[in-house]
């Protein structure tokens, strides 16, 4: 029996691709390599080159594969580029995730562990953020994250399909011999940005605002290690093969760090000066976004093992030994 990781090129889908070999699993691959990068997955595993929202090469795929369960990964996730192109991203991301549940209907395939986001909550009005929190999202990104979730819940209602939904935080790092790791066009994450100045690659890392609530003055966020993820993903997968019912899951490290703070962490583990200004506040920055991952532990006996500079470091392996991406 096969997981088909669909988005398995890309940054998250790669590192569970990895992972599931690890563990023994017969994986394959969907991804259309729009974002994806093909070198990132091993030559042995059964890559297909397409798209989800295109029906017949899906069902191609289901036709070929004997389907255990689905990792979802492939969705547009850039919140500036979706406020400039709303509808690209509920094309994508929500047309990809009807035709994903159509065809696992068709074929009969029970189970879809799916990579949501933080961001289906907006700016909550407290910290931290439990799955009882409101979801109120305030870019298309978090609006179609927030539909595919609704689209699994009325689907698992109407059918014997179960789904788990992920709701990654920050998500960060690389695998720990710094084979694989992220590499984007353009790079808006901060902890990459700050390894690429270290680089050199960039004369300096811009901190947007330094008068928030916060002790620094700087925005605090949760930062998740990838290989946490994955593992939340794999314990997932079985909590449903095991009969268990369809939910969602807030993952993070229950932990927040301030801007400054992820700056001086890759200072330390670089031993590099990584210049830095301070440049004002951008519109719609919450003060403080950090998870509340109880309830991942009770159900899925899962909890983040791996801090910041841990984090920093795996990623900083693999910019060092990538600097140009794959």
């Amino acid at each position: 029996m096969t997981v088909l990781v669909l988005g398995g090129a890309g940054y998250v889908g790669s590192h569970a691709v990895d992972m599931l070999l690890k563990r023994g699993y017969d994986v394959a691959v969907v991804d259309n390599l729009v974002t994806g990068h093909r070198e990132s997955v091993p030559a042995n595993v059964r890559f297909y080159e397409g798209d989800v929202r295109d029906q017949a090469f899906l069902a191609d795929v289901f036709e070929k594969e004997n389907i255990e369960g689905i990792m979802h990964f492939c969705a547009y996730s850039l919140v500036g580029e979706s406020m400039q192109k709303p509808l690209m991203y509920f094309n994508n991301n929500v047309g990809g995730a009807q035709v994903i549940l159509e065809t696992m209907e068709e074929f009969g395939v029970k189970h879809i562990v799916f990579s949501s986001t933080a961001a289906t909550f907006g700016i909550p009005e407290k910290s931290p953020i439990s799955e009882k929190t409101p979801q109120k999202p305030i870019n298309p990104y978090g609006e179609s994250k927030l539909i595919m979730e609704k689209m699994m819940k009325w689907q698992s209602q109407a059918t014997d399909m179960t789904y788990v939904a992920l709701r990654y935080f920050n998500v960060a790092g690389a695998k720990d011999d710094g084979s694989i790791g992220e590499a984007h066009k353009n790079e808006t994450h901060l902890i990459p940005i700050i390894l690429q100045t270290a680089l050199g690659q960039r004369e300096f890392i811009t901190i947007y605002g330094d008068d928030y609530h916060t002790p620094d003055g700087t925005c605090i966020r949760d930062y998740i290690d990838m290989e946490d993820l994955i593992e939340a993903h794999i314990k997932a997968l079985e909590y449903l093969k095991a009969g268990g019912q369809s939910d969602q899951f807030n993952l993070g490290s229950s932990k927040g760090y301030s801007n400054l703070e992820v700056l001086e962490t890759a200072r330390k583990v670089t031993g590099k000066e990584i210049p830095s200004q301070m440049g004002e506040r951008r519109a719609g920055d919450p003060d403080e976004l950090v998870a509340d991952s109880t309830k991942a532990g009770e159900i899925l006996g899962w909890k983040a093992q791996n801090d910041l500079e841990h984090i920093i470091t795996n990623a900083w392996k693999w910019h060092q030994s990538h600097p140009k991406g794959y």
